[in-house]
């Protein structure tokens, strides 16, 4: 199938896309790397009146570290970030994750602002924004507001950007000294949407559990730094409170169990490699 007829604008700076959005709300839609977008199109399950094209927006493609986090902008591609020098020291955990997502093409193209818009639970960068912990920046024409990753993500593909708001920039969390990181995935075949995807972030007073591809949307909760059988008893009981969906490629009870597997293999590669803090003194 092809989509339906729609208007077209390109944006090469925010405040054309908002204005846009402004104007037409639920009937215009973003166009970044068009990775999802496209596929809905072709498929009609979106008719849009207005697609706004912000793909050639080189300020809205910049990656810049401010305060303490990575920014990333909404046009800025999967690729940009996956081979900036220096992410596996600022973003351990994204370093770990970018391999998992799709392929090297569709990271080429796919932008990280619009993956975290498009919210599916079983994608990796909304599960390693939230075990981060970090935020997204929305804009509209009056003004922006600034929502935490846990208050994004509402259920299976949705979010709480409203249809007049530009997802504008996405904001992970530096690596903190004496923390350790851990990411593990399975799928049917690699590049494949996972199965079970968990994500952890570990420090000297935590563990942070986060579990995507399960539920409706990616699930995080904190603990103490438990080891051994209190380890399998807290995996245990994360994986009974997901209410794991039975599918045809993959049972409820199948991704129980790898949320036991997999979380304890990613808790024991978070705590081995966590960096010692450094003295102060």
């Amino acid at each position: 199938m092809k989509p339906a007829a729609f208007d077209y604008l390109r944006a090469d700076e925010a405040d054309q896309a908002v204005a846009a959005l402004a104007q037409y709300g639920e009937d215009a839609r973003i166009l970044a790397g068009g990775q999802s977008l496209m596929a809905v199109l072709n498929m009609r399950l979106a008719n849009p009146a207005l697609l706004v094209d912000i793909s050639r927006s080189e300020p809205l493609a910049q990656v810049r570290s401010a305060k303490g986090q990575l920014c990333i902008g909404a046009a800025a591609t999967q690729a940009r970030v996956e081979w900036r020098p220096g992410l596996a020291s600022e973003l351990p955990l994204l370093a770990l994750a970018f391999p998992h997502i799709s392929h090297f093409q569709v990271r080429n193209r796919g932008t990280v602002a619009g993956s975290i818009a498009h919210a599916d639970p079983s994608a990796e960068l909304p599960l390693c924004l939230l075990a981060l912990e970090g935020e997204v920046v929305l804009r509209r024409a009056r003004g922006r507001r600034v929502v935490k990753a846990k208050d994004f993500f509402t259920g299976m593909l949705l979010t709480a950007r409203a249809p007049d708001e530009l997802l504008e920039e996405v904001r992970f969390p530096l690596a903190r000294s004496g923390s350790g990181h851990g990411f593990e995935e399975f799928s049917m075949r690699h590049g494949d949407f996972a199965v079970c995807a968990v994500a952890v972030v570990a420090d000297a007073q935590r563990l942070r559990i986060a579990v995507g591809g399960v539920a409706d949307r990616p699930t995080a909760r904190d603990f103490p730094l438990l080891q051994g059988s209190a380890l399998d008893d807290a995996l245990n009981e994360l994986a009974w409170s997901l209410e794991a969906r039975d599918e045809p490629q993959a049972s409820a009870q199948l991704r129980r169990q790898l949320v036991r597997t997999l979380g304890r293999r990613a808790v024991q590669q978070a705590l081995s490699n966590r960096v010692p803090e450094r003295s102060t003194a």
